[in-house]
């Protein structure tokens, strides 16, 4: 939430999300230069992950939990591109909804935008050349994703806030398990729902050709 992590993880995070998000708005450009046809795609991608991201449960202080979203976005405009798109939800939010902050903005980005996308596109193509169904193989990009968001989130509170005995270990597993309670059901619920999506968009499109 906004200025809880300390100035210094604050402008860090910024810093690390910064090129992502600046090759991303590049990647972004070109995709609809060469490929405007997928301006509905992204779209519904971004309206998606804003809807998504926006229903939040408490959960560590500091925090809350919530789907992402962004797996879909990874999986039919590719993660750069799904970089803005978390960039510009992640900002709306914040500004509108209270939701996040404008000084951890940095930090939200490099987990939701960044992280996540990547890991649900990676996880979603490996599962495709293992010979995984689509559907399959986009519940795994999409949960895993999800799940993949609040692992980074879980170091990044850790990083800020050690515990007093156990350190950076001993803080990770008390957040990384506080977040399981509540994160692993809306993950499942996300991958479910995103192979529904991911199939209506299919049907719209014959074939969505996806790069990094």
């Amino acid at each position: 939430m906004e200025g809880f992590l300390p100035v210094g993880h604050a402008l860090a995070w910024s810093a690390v999300s910064a090129p992502f998000v600046i090759v991303g708005a590049r990647r972004l450009t070109k995709t609809l230069r060469d490929r405007p046809d997928i301006r509905l795609t992204l779209a519904a991608s971004g309206a998606f992950a804003f809807v998504l991201s926006a229903l939040k449960i408490p959960s560590v202080t500091g925090s809350c939990s919530h789907p992402t979203g962004t797996g879909l976005g990874a999986m039919a405009v590719g993660p750069a591109a799904t970089t803005v798109i978390g960039t510009i939800v992640l900002l709306f939010q914040a500004l509108l909804l209270a939701h996040g902050g404008l000084t951890t903005l940095g930090a939200n980005v490099f987990s939701m935008a960044v992280a996540g996308p990547w890991i649900a596109f990676g996880v979603w193509k490996l599962a495709g050349k293992l010979g995984a169904p689509a559907a399959v193989a986009v519940f795994l990009g999409a949960c895993l994703g999800d799940l993949g968001t609040y692992v980074v989130t879980s170091i990044q509170l850790a990083l800020a806030f050690p515990d007093e005995a156990g350190g950076f270990g001993g803080a990770l597993a008390k957040f990384a398990s506080i977040f399981a309670l509540t994160q692993i059901p809306l993950a499942v619920a996300e991958g479910l729902l995103t192979v529904v999506v991911m199939n209506a968009l299919a049907g719209r499109s014959a074939k969505l050709e996806v790069r990094a």
